[in-house]
């Protein structure tokens, strides 16, 4: 079934409180979707962020970020009162100030779970134990990093950092407030959460989620299952994750990631894997897996390297994985990020498993071959096709600041004029090429600049904090969206 559909981070909708949120505008954006044409909403991962902001490093692979949660909402539950929150300083609603939200939202939230916590819902026994899995060792994760300053769990003194019985039956006891902190907030995540995709999914629109392959050195998941990673015995990293050198990065990428001991996990017939992708597949119709040629082979790094270049490929689990996933789970909708440079066997794992790729616009014009397979007319329906990503400029943003040669091709393969719109013109070439899905970012549906680039890879600073504005979105935009959707036959001409 040809689809479309819009990428759209939850920290990016509206709101007048710093950041995006699980509220209104969330129930907002999905009447936007339905109303034009569109039958997929694809998310970032959406768990708690460390430093850095990234929601590709994370506290946990199974919590939901706190600041998703709507103040309005709990406010409408009798968990808040608006006083408590409507009046104070959340930013410029342009942007998301992390700072300002890790500063100020926790004091209203706990609020919120005070109140939770005096008048229990009937169901939150319930949800503490179908999640007690990854649960307890987030909330007793979390409130030893506030015992600790915020300091990496590399850092907590021993007892905790190696999870001896003693000291781990004493932190639970001195900690229990906290503890009950963090289950709460996870409770209201989920709540809110539940709520709108049921949502979204009673109109029609599947969601979309992304599971970052790796997990991030200063988390729960790490802590709780060290035997699950390639830790030496003082639990430190051997090797760590990232890309090699290439034509745009001379040093590579270090994303400094602890690896997977693939072996283990192998004997342990992947267990964690499958609580995880279980998990995600409780919260989404469909799974973006990241950097999926890591499964084949992935790249290592010395710890401690400042660099990527000494790093080495060392072999994954390859078919062997998702042979045990489909076993698992059954059949499941999973799109392979099967970007980069691909080996033989990479792209036969991919063929094997059935999993569509994806494509990406930008990277198709080198203006020196024209026989790119990112080239709309290379595709097979089996794929996803992007004008870009989250990693990749806005359209306006690449045609001002690519080759100019780059461009050229562009403007002269797909016809792009000044009356239908640069951006709109170069979606029209992914909503009519043969890809089963294709996916805009919000920004290049704005025809956005550089402004609203979400994240720059290997920069630090500037990222994960573009912000739509009240009113940009309308019934106008709306129509025309359902008028490319209907014309490529990626939504019904009534209905």
């Amino acid at each position: 079934m040809r689809r479309a559909g819009i990428l759209m981070p939850i920290f990016s909708l509206p709101s007048p409180y710093g950041i995006g949120t699980m509220g209104q505008a969330a129930r907002d954006f999905v009447a936007f979707l339905k109303e034009g044409g569109q039958r997929c909403w694809q998310l970032l991962p959406m768990g708690p962020t460390s430093y850095g902001d990234s929601p590709y490093q994370s506290f946990s692979s199974f919590a939901g970020n706190p600041y998703f949660i709507d103040l309005d909402d709990l406010a409408a539950d009798g968990l808040l009162k608006k006083s408590e929150y409507a009046g104070i300083d959340w930013g410029d609603p342009k942007y998301v100030d992390y700072a300002l939200l890790y500063e100020k939202r926790f004091p209203v939230l706990k609020k919120a779970v005070r109140r939770l916590l005096k008048n229990l819902p009937e169901d939150y026994s319930a949800f503490l134990g179908e999640n007690s899995h990854w649960l307890e060792d987030y909330a007793l994760f979390m409130a030893l990093k506030g015992e600790n300053g915020g300091k990496s769990w590399h850092e907590w003194p021993d007892g905790v950092k190696l999870r001896r019985p003693a000291s781990m039956k004493a932190a639970k006891r001195r900690l229990a407030r906290e503890v009950d902190f963090w289950r709460g907030v996870q409770y209201l995540f989920f709540k809110q959460w539940g709520a709108l995709k049921k949502l979204a999914n009673d109109n029609g629109i599947s969601i979309i989620g992304d599971l970052p392959i790796y997990v991030a050195g200063d988390s729960a998941d790490v802590w709780a299952d060290p035997d699950q990673f390639q830790l030496d015995e003082d639990l430190n990293p051997t090797e760590v994750a990232g890309c090699p050198p290439d034509a745009f990065t001379a040093d590579g990428q270090l994303w400094g990631n602890p690896l997977f001991d693939w072996e283990y996990m192998r004997w342990d017939g992947y267990s964690w894997w499958l609580r995880r992708a279980g998990f995600q597949f409780r919260l989404f119709d469909i799974l973006r897996i990241d950097h999926f040629r890591g499964f084949d082979e992935y790249y290592a790094i010395p710890f401690g390297d400042t660099t990527a270049r000494n790093g080495r490929w060392r072999p994954g689990p390859g078919l062997d994985f998702f042979q045990a996933l489909n076993r698992a789970l059954g059949p499941r909708d999973i799109i392979a990020e099967d970007l980069g440079f691909l080996t033989e066997s990479v792209r036969q794992m991919q063929r094997s498993t059935g999993y569509p790729g994806m494509k990406i616009l930008q990277f198709g014009f080198d203006p020196d071959s024209y026989d790119s397979e990112y080239l709309p007319h290379k595709y097979d329906h089996n794929c996803v096709v992007y004008a870009g990503t989250h990693d990749n400029e806005t359209i306006m943003g690449w045609l001002e600041n690519a080759d100019p040669r780059t461009v050229a091709y562009a403007k002269q393969y797909l016809r792009l004029n000044k009356r239908e719109g640069y951006a709109w013109g170069m979606m029209r070439g992914a909503w009519a090429s043969p890809a089963d899905l294709a996916v805009m970012q919000m920004q290049d549906l704005l025809s956005i600049g550089s402004e609203g680039r979400i994240n720059t890879p290997s920069v630090l600073g500037g990222n994960w904090q573009w912000r739509l504005l009240p009113g940009q979105i309308d019934d106008k935009l709306a129509e025309r969206l359902r008028r490319a959707a209907v014309l490529y036959g990626r939504a019904p001409l009534h209905g």
